[in-house]
């Protein structure tokens, strides 16, 4: 006697079937593990892109304020355009360290208006100290009309003198 699934069976399909063919309203495991793994997959391979994308703004994050901007202009520019070289040109500009121009021409404007006598301009990249307490200011602004005024006695007992006796 015949087993009753040979019957049901077409005559020319193998008896034995592989573990992956599920039966009409099974779930399809297979399926749905291909289907996990793929999306894994493309979530781990866009993280690593996009990682490995800002590696440059991150090594210039360590820099000055201005050449971060421009890294992170150029990789911008490189993601949204697809052009290698904008990447390739901030990385290098990342990895060259900057020279500082702007302290020491500020700090020779600052001394030339000393010079001059002319008040200087408040700096606008050096925020304003709200934290420090009142009295330490006014012991600071005592502290340097004494210094000024003691600076001014000794140029005038100079000028008394004359010039041969200084």
């Amino acid at each position: 006697m015949e087993s009753p699934l040979s019957e049901s069976l077409h005559p020319n399909a193998p008896h034995h079937l592989p573990s992956f063919i599920t039966a009409p309203g099974d779930t399809d495991v297979l399926m749905v593990a291909v289907g996990i793994f793929l999306i894994v997959a493309v979530l781990a391979v866009g993280n690593f892109y996009l990682h490995l994308h800002t590696m440059p703004e991150r090594m210039a994050h360590k820099s000055q304020k201005l050449q971060f901007e421009i890294v992170a202009v150029l990789g911008l520019l490189a993601l949204f355009t697809h052009n290698h070289l904008f990447w390739v040109i901030g990385l290098f500009l990342a990895m060259i360290d900057l020279p500082d121009f702007s302290t020491p021409l500020r700090r020779i404007a600052g001394s030339v208006e000393k010079m001059a006598g002319v008040a200087p301009e408040p700096d606008a990249a050096e925020a304003p100290d709200h934290a420090a307490p009142r009295a330490a200011k006014i012991s600071d602004v005592v502290k340097t009309s004494a210094a000024v005024d003691e600076i001014k006695s000794k140029i005038q007992r100079d000028l008394k003198r004359g010039p041969g006796n200084a």
